[in-house]
């Protein structure tokens, strides 16, 4: 079983309240949960703090998602919190900055990675703002029991891929259709806000997935 779990939150300091910026008439957050309702799973999981619950709820309950409460400083637990309220054993792993995340990368990324027995997956150049990461429940939740520093709590997969000596690491570069390393499409600043409304005048009416994103992007 697959949960995707996005994590969100209302504070930001380069981008005040940007999950609730609107993009193309609706909220960056709920653009992201619309992008990752493509992805292939059984579980959709909104993962978010509690002072952001109430903003949140309405747009998780129109995407399909559902909103698990967990801590604002501790995302590796919050996610773990999350996982175990799915029962998953894989978890796809999403941010809300990203609402042009390419959902057939990430069903590759966890199909192959499922195939290999991989612990931890990503694709390597893809457009930043464009991938997830594809974990394990049990190396997640052994992560949640092991990892101290800072880095490791707040940004969930770090003690995975740095520690290849316990976990088997699956980190392909994408195909080549999906590449593009120097493409920036994530929504961390204001100018990465502007670039993204005009991304979605230039989809609109299309297909938001994969390499037409990249195409609108260049």
């Amino acid at each position: 079983m697959t949960a995707v779990i996005l994590q969100a939150r209302l504070d930001s300091s380069r981008l005040p309240l940007k999950a609730l910026l609107p993009l193309d008439g609706e909220p960056l957050v709920f653009r992201v949960m619309s992008a990752l309702r493509a992805v292939h799973a059984d579980a959709y999981v909104l993962a978010c703090p509690a002072d952001s619950e109430a903003s949140f709820a309405p747009y998780a309950e129109r995407a399909g998602f559902r909103v698990v409460v967990g801590s604002k400083e501790d995302v590796l637990e919050r996610y773990c919190d999350a996982l175990r309220a799915t029962g998953a054993d894989r978890v796809i792993r999403a941010t809300g900055d990203n609402p042009f995340v390419f959902p057939d990368a990430a069903d590759a990324i966890n199909r192959e990675s499922i195939l290999l027995g991989a612990d931890y997956g990503a694709f390597a150049s893809l457009p930043y703002g464009a991938g997830v990461e594809a974990v394990s429940a049990e190396a997640l939740l052994r992560a949640e029991r092991e990892a101290r520093l800072p880095l490791e709590r707040e940004h969930v997969c770090p003690y995975l891929y740095g520690h290849p000596e316990l976990f088997t690491l699956h980190r392909p570069l994408a195909p080549f259709a999906w590449r593009g390393p120097d493409v920036r499409i994530t929504v961390d600043t204001a100018a990465d806000y502007e670039r993204a409304n005009a991304l979605y005048a230039a989809m609109r009416g299309a297909v938001p997935f994969g390499s037409e994103v990249l195409r609108c992007a260049k």
